[in-house]
């Protein structure tokens, strides 16, 4: 028997230390819901959890850009649908100006309301969405990927008012007029073209706004799956961490129990001594 050296003490202590270190790893664990809360816990797991945060934040920015593409091309809807009543308005003023039973005066009170009604449509045809023209000739090409290169871009169908049948319908060179019945015939052919082209550009939108919702539902269901797959790496799952907290917590006590015991052995030596 020897004092100065308390081997089953230096082991229980030992064991002890371990099962603490366990025990507060599972604590903390448990306490932030993620396995991994330093690189030690799982370095692979931490490069790959890392590489997928990233993604699903860019994935995350792309669909707001989607998503604020959609809202544009509804605001241009939203506008068209009202260039549309003012043709529509437009057509109606231009036949019944070729009523052969209206003086030029009934025909003055139509132009009136017809030139108002251009010079809305040429208002709309320069508003704005955040700076942005809603109605150009150039192309705005949405990026739609959370990892965007060339292809990966959507380019959206331009609507354009300042030219065209449209334009036409509105300009204020040459402009065209209903004050007499000649005038009248030439300017409903000419709104009629309009509101051709017009129906075109609302098709345009439809079409742009069916590939961005598409586009916007892929890049939801693939961040899902990315999270997903994060989860499985890096979230913990509680019931079995709970085990494990409970069992080293039962080995701690028992540790420091047996740690008290090997270090009340050497006491009896004393016993040899009397």
């Amino acid at each position: 028997m020897v004092i100065n050296t308390n081997l089953s003490s230096l082991s229980a202590a030992n064991a002890l230390a371990q099962s603490s270190s366990m025990l507060a790893k599972s604590l903390q664990r448990l306490s932030t819901g993620s396995k991994i809360n330093s690189p030690e816990d799982d370095a692979a797991g931490l490069a790959v959890s890392m590489r997928f945060s990233a993604q699903i934040n860019r994935i995350q920015a792309a669909s707001d850009n989607v998503g604020n593409a959609i809202s544009f091309s509804q605001t241009q809807d939203g506008f068209l649908q009202k260039v549309n009543d003012a043709l529509n308005r437009m057509s109606e003023l231009a036949v019944s100006a070729q009523d052969v039973t209206k003086t030029d005066s009934d025909r003055s009170q139509y132009q009136s309301e017809f030139n108002t009604l251009q010079a809305y449509i040429t208002d709309v045809a320069n508003k704005t969405y955040n700076g942005v023209a809603l109605f150009a000739a150039a192309t705005l090409s949405v990026t739609i990927d959370g990892d965007p290169t060339a292809t990966t871009k959507f380019d959206m169908t331009s609507i354009n008012l300042n030219s065209g049948n449209i334009a036409s319908a509105v300009t204020t060179t040459g402009a065209i007029d209903i004050s007499n019945i000649n005038d009248a015939t030439t300017a409903l052919g000419t709104i009629k073209n309009a509101i051709n082209d017009l129906a075109t550009f609302r098709g345009d939108i439809g079409a742009n706004i069916s590939r961005l919702t598409m586009t916007s539902d892929q890049l939801s269901v693939l961040s899902q799956n990315l999270s997903a797959a994060n989860s499985r790496i890096t979230d913990v799952d509680v019931a079995q961490e709970s085990s494990q907290f409970a069992r080293y917590n039962i080995l701690v006590q028992a540790g420091t129990a047996m740690l008290a015991q090997a270090n009340a052995s050497p006491q009896s030596a004393l016993r040899l001594l009397q």
